[in-house]
């Protein structure tokens, strides 16, 4: 059965690969090769070796049907950016930042423009559009909505919002799309496993100001309860915490909800190699319920102090299994139902069902039923990491423990000391970690690109004291009424200050990660096979060379064009530019992208996730064009997580980057017409601005656009910035010849301002690549705009629809996008 649940995860992953979904055709196909299987195993018990076959086709059909289901609803595309009014529930903990909220809506119903429940029927409805809008309006019925509601000026706030709430709300909304980067998150996947199928924001009305109104406080449902509970909780912790720096922490812990823990603890937990004890972990689950567990029984076993005799009515191990179990499936609920939680919590389930028959279960068998569980009720945990490093984590401490099964008695005596059994478990408890952070090396690498060297130091200090300490407290402090919520959290605050202290000690270290870039396929499993060997069971002969397969996985270099050629990356990051430009020695980036929130930008979500990937640790010079937010949004936590040797910017002398970049020792240039410079073969010019633009403050940034001439032998880029008209009129009137290139980033996104004829005329491109935000509101491009590089023969690449663009150029220009050659079939089209 081991061997079939394993097939059964090879086949969802097989279809999580693909680009689309099986028709019903060949889910039919494969249906019947199925139960073909399955006949034969019937009639000849013989043939189970065809189990694992069986298992595939299974995975395969069961995640397609899954995937089918849920994409069977979808917002209609007639609806797109259509005002619409309903009638819903808030379905989540909904989440704050200073610009609004964000929050689930689970739709019940639509409403008309006289304030009426949309009918069931349309007998009503006169004609056949009527009849069509109709159908296309019930389909919003039941559908899950991922919204935002933003304030609209300082004179006006965003109600504060809790589960369970029923809403009348008027909405503009948009089928799921996001951002398609190799190495980045794929928000499009994370919506489909959500089930929502439409994002949007909720839509002001001057006119009718009850077009947003609280029809009910709570609706009484065992989802929304849980999560009421959740946003309680979450609110006694805060208040008991007021403008504490950590109070997120506790929270996370506490309901596991990480978005309120900052950016810069995120990054201070990862670098340190903790980041998986900051929120409910499968670590956590198992110390909160094993200590109730033990509690729960060691008051049975005494009756709770009653003469009820209960362990002869009812063994206590078997209510000591009980009440471990639902300990940890109430804490497995207020986490949110994470995949490290599932995975606790169906061990503990498989755990509590052997003691309960009296069986005894192993543990191989435990974890593969549990990873049956996690399959069946999502197949796409695999797409996640957490799925991956979770099972892997525990499948190596129980290949670890084979063979290594002698029980402290036999290895002290029958009767150990305290100190004895103290130094046994230190021993035991620095072995497993030294597993897991060295097991999980080749996985850390593939999934995150890097490793911290003082993850072992870390957790060693970290683990006892946030599973024994930290988490408990946290938990009990938050359910326990006044005064005590106040100590018991105040005392939690204190342990995880503590905490953060060392951990900043230990990031004075000279070198703290290492950085690899993400390796191929062979290296993984050079280096998987070798930690195998390396923990082998005592007498496997030579397990130290088992280290040596890990050489070719920490060693590797980044991949580079070959000399006298160029790499260049258009990301897809929303309404902005970024663009990486590769030569065989040296890494330029243009532009940072924008600032999507407070707490979020393009560099956060994009760029800094591929350069890790790749092993890029450093950029030889970045290139700010101009001062506007969605050029520049990410240049802050770029400049602060990632080396560069350059910047060079077109922004007035007090803008705050020149101020960050001298703090941080980075040479500093303005960005002139007439600066050369040469990179292995490749020649780059700035063409643009002049050094009179600087002193006209009248001017707009975008008229001071860094505009960047590349050539790499016969082919030439043009990267535009926000230039318009305006600018494109003086660049020809310079000197036109220097403007023709075969590929242009056009100007201004597509704006009507810019991409004049005369320029593309002079510019003539063969490739136009256009970078803005899916459904922006600026409209970008305008469709005059874009048809005018259609007029001219102009080849037009969209990120929005293309994904991230990369393109190889040397003689030739080779072009690919992301969502072509990574393409799957949740991706909107």
């Amino acid at each position: 059965m081991r061997l079939a649940i394993i097939a059964f995860l090879l086949g969802i992953c097989a279809l999580q690969m693909q680009a689309r979904l099986p028709n019903w055709h060949e889910s039919l196909l494969l249906a019947s090769f199925s139960l073909l299987i399955i006949s034969l195993i019937w009639r000849r018990p013989a043939l189970r070796r065809f189990w694992p076959m069986l298992g595939v086709s299974a995975g395969f059909l069961w995640a397609a049907s899954c995937a089918h289901w849920q994409l069977q609803s979808s917002l209609p595309q007639a609806l797109e950016g259509e005002d619409i009014s309903v009638i819903g529930v808030i379905a989540n903990l909904p989440h704050a930042n200073e610009q609004g909220v964000r929050f689930i809506l689970e739709v019940e119903d639509i409403v008309q423009a006289n304030g009426e429940p949309l009918p069931l029927n349309t007998a009503s409805a006169s004609k056949w559009h009527e009849l069509h809008e109709l159908h296309e309006l019930h389909e919003l019925r039941g559908m899950k909505l991922a919204l935002g509601w933003y304030a609209q000026g300082k004179q006006e706030a965003v109600p504060i919002l809790h589960p369970g709430e029923r809403w009348r709300l008027r909405l503009r909304l948009q089928r799921p799309h996001g951002n398609a980067n190799p190495y980045g998150f794929d928000y499009e996947l994370w919506l489909l496993e959500q089930g929502v199928r439409a994002t949007g924001y909720v839509r002001p009305n001057k006119e009718d100001h009850a077009a947003a109104l609280r029809l009910q406080e709570f609706v009484p449902k065992l989802g929304y309860a849980i999560e009421r509970m959740r946003d309680n909780l979450r609110q006694r912790i805060f208040a008991a915490l007021p403008d504490k720096p950590y109070a997120g922490v506790v929270v996370a812990l506490v309901i596991g909800d990480q978005r309120v823990v900052g950016q810069s603890d995120w990054q201070l937990f990862n670098n340190t190699g903790i980041g998986h004890l900051m929120s409910i972990s499968g670590l956590h689950i198992t110390m909160v319920a094993a200590m109730f567990g033990k509690l729960f029984g060691a008051l049975w076993r005494r009756s709770f102090f009653t003469r009820a005799q209960l362990p002869l009515r009812l063994p206590a191990q078997k209510v000591t299994a009980l009440a471990s179990f639902l300990m940890a499936l109430a804490y497995v609920m207020l986490a949110g139902c994470a995949v490290p939680a599932q995975r606790t919590l169906y061990m503990l389930a498989v755990v509590a069902l052997a003691t309960w028959h009296g069986r005894n279960a192993q543990v191989s068998d435990i974890l593969c039923w549990a990873l049956a569980a996690v399959l069946l009720l999502d197949p796409w945990a695999v797409l996640w990491p957490g799925f991956w490093l979770s099972f892997a984590a525990v499948g190596l401490m129980v290949y670890c423990a084979n063979g290594r099964s002698e029980t402290l008695s036999q290895e002290l005596g029958l009767r150990p000391t305290k100190w004895a059994q103290l130094v046994h478990a230190l021993q035991a408890g620095t072995r497993t970690q030294a597993v897991i952070t060295l097991g999980l090396l080749p996985m850390s690498l593939l999934l995150f690109g890097q490793i911290s060297l003082v993850s072992p130091l870390a957790n060693a200090v970290a683990i006892p004291l946030v599973s024994l300490f930290i988490t408990p407290l946290a938990l009990l402090g938050a359910v326990l009424p006044e005064p005590f919520i106040g100590w018991l959290l105040q005392l939690t605050h204190i342990l995880i200050e503590a905490l953060v202290w060392f951990l900043q000690a230990l990031l004075q270290a000279p070198q703290v990660t290492w950085a690899a870039p993400q390796p191929s396929a062979w290296q993984f499993a050079i280096a998987s096979i070798g930690m195998l060997w390396l923990f082998a069971p005592r007498g496997w002969p030579l397990r130290i060379a088992g280290s040596l397969c890990l050489l070719p996985i920490l060693l590797q270099k980044p991949s580079h064009p070959p000399e006298g050629s160029l790499w260049l990356t258009a990301f897809d990051i929303g309404q902005g530019t970024a663009v990486l430009l590769e030569t065989a020695q040296h890494r330029l980036l243009y532009d940072a992208g924008p600032s999507y929130s407070p707490l979020s930008d393009g560099a956060q979500r994009v760029i800094l996730p591929y350069l890790k990937a790749r092993g890029i640790t450093h950029l030889d010079q970045v290139i700010l064009t101009h001062s506007d937010l969605d050029h520049i949004g990410g240049a802050p936590a770029l400049l602060q997580q990632v080396r560069v040797d350059q910047l060079r910017a077109a922004l007035l002398d007090e803008h705050p980057l020149w101020q960050m970049a001298r703090d941080k020792k980075i040479p500093q240039l303005r960005c002139l017409a007439g600066q050369k410079w040469q990179w292995d073969g490749v020649q780059m010019e700035v063409l643009h601005p002049h050094n009179a633009s600087y002193a006209d403050l009248d001017l707009k940034p975008n008229a001071r656009s860094c505009t960047l001439r590349v050539q790499v032998g016969q082919q030439r880029i043009l990267l535009t910035g926000d230039i318009e008209a305006r600018e494109e009129k003086q660049l020809i009137a310079n000197n036109p010849d220097v403007l023709r290139a075969e590929v242009l980033l056009v100007p201004h996104h597509g704006s009507g301002t810019s991409s004049s004829l005369p320029f593309l005329m002079a510019v003539q491109p063969k490739l136009a690549i256009f970078q803005f935000g899916y459904r922006n509101r600026y409209r970008h491009p305008k469709d005059v705009v874009w048809q005018r590089y259609a007029d001219l023969g102009i080849t037009r690449v969209r990120n929005d629809e293309a994904g991230a663009v990369m393109l190889k150029i040397d003689e030739h220009i080779t072009v690919e996008s992301y969502r072509e050659v990574h393409g799957r079939y949740w991706y909107s089209r």
